[in-house]
């Protein structure tokens, strides 16, 4: 099976921490050249010197801030000016505060458009014609298994997840002509600065330890444990590969089993 990504050009957003550094890292370790992108310079710094080496290949970062399109739009816009192949394209971003729908305020809906559907719409309208000069495209989405069985109290992220799952379908039926892939990862409860907040606000709520909260969401969970950062880059990695080429247009759970429909 070929899951060699030797001599291919990663974009990795969300990357210095969480899911997204454990997707940077085995894009890497399958042979890529990866670009980092967060708002976090610092942060970016540490982490693309962590990365797997690769003889030849220099890994980078690019600093973005999601919340702001337009600075979005000229950092990979400023990226391709200086560097023409980009094959892989990973949207991932941190999810909405928590909370239930009929409480949310409107700008809060319209913030996390942006930053999830916004965005990524720009960094994958920016990156397609390399991929498609390049003959080889991967795009994946790491959303949430929300868009398959909402998750309560998360009422903004359950309707925006569900936009960027639909643009994503959207944009495989029309790239598909050129060989280029776009798929959705949907991570379960995961190891992560995210779960961590969101256990914590449960707890809070609901008037339960945090240890307690960690429990309820474990018992939901058919594997026994929240997911490991890592367990959810393999997948990612491998929907990158060449051995995934006729792979386009799905949602893959990565959860345990905890996602109750097909």
């Amino acid at each position: 099976m070929d899951i060699s990504l030797k001599n291919k050009v990663a974009v990795v957003c969300g990357s210095t921490q969480g899911i997204g550094r454990a997707c940077a890292e085995e894009i890497a370790g399958l042979g890529a050249e990866v670009i980092l992108m967060a708002r976090n310079e610092e942060e970016l710094k540490k982490a693309v010197l962590q990365l797997p080496k690769n003889e030849g290949r220099d890994h980078s970062y690019v600093v973005a801030d999601f919340s702001d399109p337009a600075n979005v739009k000229s950092a990979i816009e400023g990226l391709m000016k200086t560097n023409k192949q980009i094959n892989i394209l990973i949207n991932n971003t941190g999810g909405p505060a928590g909370g239930p729908i009929a409480e949310a305020e409107e700008f809060e809906f319209l913030n996390a458009f942006n930053q999830h559907l916004i965005c990524n719409h720009i960094l994958a309208k920016t990156l397609l014609p390399a991929m498609i000069n390049s003959g080889y495209g991967r795009i994946v989405n790491i959303i949430s298994t929300s868009v398959k069985q909402p998750i309560k109290g998360l009422g903004v992220s359950n309707t925006i997840r569900a936009a960027v799952a639909n643009w994503s379908k959207t944009l495989s039926l029309e790239v598909g002509k050129y060989g280029i892939t776009v798929n959705n990862v949907l991570p379960g409860f995961t190891e992560t600065q995210r779960a961590t907040y969101i256990i914590e606000n449960r707890a809070k709520k609901q008037g339960k330890s945090e240890d307690e909260i960690l429990s309820d969401l474990v018992s939901e969970i058919p594997l026994g444990r929240m997911a490991k950062p890592q367990e959810i880059a393999t997948a990612v990695a491998f929907l990158c590969s060449p051995a995934a080429a006729y792979i386009s247009g799905i949602n893959v759970p990565v959860d345990g089993g905890r996602t109750a429909c097909l």
